[in-house]
């Protein structure tokens, strides 16, 4: 192994070793997260779901703000509101637009991890993709297992 594969290859490991962290935070937040239904039973759990989107993808927006460049500002807040609608429409429609809404935003935070769109924000891409992820996966279970989603 030469010496820049060596140095590639602790590069690697050092970049698995930052996102452990977020990532079982993350993890464990999608768990709680996938289970908030039981904390506001006097909801459907559809709008409950949504709600959690629509909260997750606003969160950026304060992050743009952080930031300070308008057009990251406009960039995120138009992306926020675009999540919003798929959360508006997951309510009265097919809970499978929240998973995809839900799936979709951990996209989005992907690609902000790899390209660092909205600055400062070293662990929150990767903690929020996995609450994403595990939470739309715990969801399309649930769907596919037939627990209904109306109150």
């Amino acid at each position: 192994m030469s010496s820049a594969e060596h140095t590639q290859s602790l590069d690697s490991r050092e970049r698995l070793r930052t996102l452990a962290g977020p990532a079982i935070c993350g993890a464990v937040t999608g768990v709680i997260q996938a289970a908030s239904p039981l904390g506001f039973w006097w909801l459907e759990p559809k709008t409950v779901y949504a709600l959690g989107l629509a909260l997750i993808a606003a969160i950026y927006i304060g992050f743009s703000v952080a930031d300070g460049r308008w057009q990251v500002i406009a960039a995120e807040s138009a992306v926020a509101g675009l999540f919003v609608v798929v959360a508006a429409l997951g309510v009265r429609g097919s809970a499978w637009l929240l998973v995809l809404g839900l799936a979709g935003h951990g996209l989005k935070d992907l690609w902000q991890h790899r390209t660092q769109f909205v600055r400062n924000m070293r662990w929150w891409p990767p903690f929020c993709a996995t609450v994403d992820w595990v939470t739309a996966g715990i969801l399309a279970t649930a769907i596919l297992t037939g627990i209904a989603f109306h109150g």
